[in-house]
């Protein structure tokens, strides 16, 4: 199956379980990948038969930036759902890291992976 691949989107978010993160905000980052045959893109070079990784890209950020959630599942809940509904894919996969996240200890970040099908999603 054919893919678009978006990978680290950074977009200032407010998302977290903590007043704190609601109000402060911090960076998060997203990989996201859409599945939808690209061969009529391909054969005809022309863009209105694929996907605007740029359409694509504003969209993620616009999410991370003007919704809150208090987990970043569901974060990834709503980027899954809206680029399933706006682009009529097969499949997608949304990858959320948190570098941020309030633990007293060292790592790089705390993330969440969910993938999503459009045959066995509710599209309302």
């Amino acid at each position: 199956m054919d893919k678009i691949i978006v990978k680290n989107i950074k977009a200032y978010g407010y998302h977290g379980a903590l007043t704190e993160e609601n109000i402060l905000g911090q960076n998060f980052y997203a990989d996201v990948t859409l599945y939808k045959s690209l061969k009529k893109a391909g054969l005809t070079d022309d863009l209105s038969k694929s996907i605007s990784y740029v359409d694509v890209y504003y969209d993620v950020e616009d999410i991370i930036k003007n919704k809150k959630f208090k987990l970043i599942e569901a974060l990834a809940e709503m980027i899954a759902h809206t680029l399933l509904v706006k682009y009529g894919i097969e499949k997608v996969e949304v990858e959320i890291r948190k570098p941020g996240a309030p633990i007293n200890g060292s790592f790089d970040y705390v993330g969440v992976g969910i993938t999503r099908e459009a045959k066995n999603y509710e599209m309302d």
